[in-house]
């Protein structure tokens, strides 16, 4: 699997939220928040696995994301999951008490998606 780079890296942590698309379509996607643990990519559907987003990342299991300007195309990783230890800490620092449902909720831990950069 392709890494992020140092630079995209810090524009994931500096950045409050972006915005993913699922699958090959023009759909303007969702604007989500992200946590970067170890160099990994998280994001997670607070209203958990059964949110139409989460869905079509799971079925799709590849889209894009922009940041601004920057546009990449992704992996979008669901299933067999290890999730980082440090990944509710990451939510919780980056955005303080309204990561609250992204890491209390059960339904909402069990949504995370891993966003890798697609092979080129």
């Amino acid at each position: 699997m392709t890494a992020w780079t140092p630079e995209e890296q810090s524009l994931f942590r500096e950045t409050y939220s972006l915005v993913l698309t699922a699958g090959d379509t023009d759909h303007p996607g969702v604007e989500i928040g992200m946590a970067v643990v170890d160099g990994e990519l998280y994001v997670r559907a607070y209203r958990g696995d059964r949110s139409r987003w989460y869905r079509a990342a799971h079925d799709h299991g590849h889209g894009t994301i922009r940041l601004g300007t920057v546009r990449r195309d992704v992996v979008l990783t669901t299933d067999g999951l290890v999730l980082p230890a440090g990944l509710d800490a990451a939510f919780r620092g980056k955005y303080g008490a309204v990561a609250a449902a992204l890491v209390a909720n059960p339904q909402a831990r069990a949504a995370t998606i891993r966003i890798d950069p697609a092979p080129a």
